[in-house]
């Protein structure tokens, strides 16, 4: 049997990491760190309170290259 413990700072990490990123203050990369998380369940948690991604020109920017390095 597992007991879970509570963890406040870690919950306050987390739900900071949330508004700062949901204000755009935070990159999701920087954001899923500070939460302590990882990508996948920081993008969970976003999904599971609705706030979309951010995704602008310097992303579509950065994923072409990549795309673009692959394909070398």
């Amino acid at each position: 049997m597992r007991l879970e413990i509570f963890e406040p700072r870690a919950e306050m990490q987390t739900e900071l990491a949330i508004h700062l990123y949901e204000q755009g203050r935070l990159s999701v990369g920087k954001a899923h760190e500070l939460a302590g998380l990882s990508l996948w369940e920081f993008r969970q948690i976003l999904g599971s309170r609705r706030i979309p991604p951010h995704f602008d020109d310097d992303d579509l920017s950065q994923d072409l290259e990549t795309l673009r390095q692959l394909d070398a």
